[in-house]
């Protein structure tokens, strides 16, 4: 199933070269965890602070939950930020 993948600030450089402003869409399997799809990005777990899917907000348990994804989702991922 597609969906569409996004990274910002510190992460984007993750991103594919074609990627658009700081999102990709890829190709994932059913029923496939938030924390697999992170892990094909090589985003570690300490850097993707605040992970979104369609603009929820998903707590780390919920990252390790099958079928959390679904077909057309947008998963948004920050970093944590520091500074005012």
């Amino acid at each position: 199933m597609k969906v569409t993948f996004k990274l910002y600030a510190t992460l984007q450089h993750l991103l594919p070269s074609d990627a658009v402003n700081n999102a990709t869409e890829i190709d994932v399997e059913e029923n496939v965890t938030l924390h697999q799809i992170i892990d094909q990005f090589s985003v570690t777990r300490e850097k993707a602070h605040l992970v979104l899917v369609n603009g929820r907000y998903i707590d780390h348990a919920g990252r390790d939950e099958p079928g959390v994804v679904v077909e057309g989702d947008v998963i948004a991922i920050w970093p944590p930020v520091a500074g005012g």
